[in-house]
């Protein structure tokens, strides 16, 4: 477990939330709360859980509101990472009402992409509890949010895989079919990167794992393997390097997975496939 919380750069999340109140807001700003709400309005709302889930990105809210109108107040009532039940409120906003209006879906929009990917990766996590393997995440990630989803991830309970393609090395299958051969590749990653960085290599069969092994890279990434050949093929490696399925994860299927022995379990399905968790904004009319 992770001895601190997880979090983002304040620049990061700022420059975010501020292009999507400007893609929102358009040429005009918002003319539906200017036609209807006047300019002295004040209101107070909430923002509640339809669902159970996991939250993340409240940064993300408290900034669109903060953005919009400096004199909106925005009190949170839980952490990112809490896990969540329907009903349950996470944060109060007070203040000018067409300022929080207009900034209303942008929060959302945030908060509920952002918990979607925590509350799918803490499925996840949560069935694979009782072994010792760690979900991990992808590059299959949205263009342009892959740092907020990734720390979605780590929200959740999982773990990062590389961030882009500088800060690792993963040899695949294409690099290994124009290289010429499995140990050749790694050789040849291993002669070029620096001593900091890592070197993953991609196998399909239990002949290729034994040939990458040769030339002992830090990690071996074993492509689309069912459990019985997952396990033969932690055998192989015996403790060597860290071992990773991929592959063919689906709730389905995570558990025999991480069942068969190995350290790591990446899954493109957490980011890219992980639904919006319901949350609303709901506006105190007493």
């Amino acid at each position: 477990m992770n001895a601190f919380l997880p979090s983002l750069p304040r620049l990061l999340v700022e420059d975010a939330v501020k292009a999507a109140l400007i893609e929102d807001l358009g040429r005009a700003g918002d003319i539906t709360s200017q036609a209807t709400i006047p300019e002295d309005a004040n209101a107070t709302a909430v923002f509640a859980a339809r669902k159970v889930g996991v939250v993340a990105g409240l940064d993300f809210a408290e900034l669109a509101m903060r953005l919009m109108d400096p004199a909106i107040r925005f009190e949170r009532l839980v952490a990112d990472g809490t896990r969540l039940t329907p009903g349950q409120i996470l944060a109060k906003v007070e203040g000018p009402a067409r300022g929080i209006l207009s900034a209303e879906r942008v929060a959302l929009n945030f908060l509920g992409r952002l918990s979607g990917v925590a509350s799918a990766t803490a499925r996840f996590a949560d069935a694979i509890a009782h072994t010792k393997a760690h979900i991990v995440c992808t590059r299959k990630t949205t263009p342009g949010l892959r740092a907020f989803e990734k720390y979605a991830v780590k929200c959740g309970g999982g773990s990062n895989h590389r961030f882009g393609l500088d800060d690792a090395v993963l040899i695949k299958d294409n690099h290994i079919a124009v290289c010429g051969s499995v140990a050749e590749a790694v050789r040849r990653a291993k002669a070029f990167a620096g001593h900091l960085v890592k070197i993953e290599v991609e196998v399909d069969t239990l002949d290729q794992l034994v040939e990458a092994m040769t030339e002992k890279p830090d990690v071996v990434l074993l492509d689309n393997m069912g459990p019985e050949q997952l396990r033969q093929a932690v055998g192989i490696v015996a403790g060597r390097a860290l071992t990773e399925a991929s592959g063919g994860v689906t709730p389905e299927t995570v558990v025999a997975i991480a069942e068969a022995g190995v350290d790591l379990i990446s899954t493109g399905w957490i980011t890219h496939s992980a639904p919006v968790l319901d949350i609303g904004l709901d506006f105190d009319v007493g």
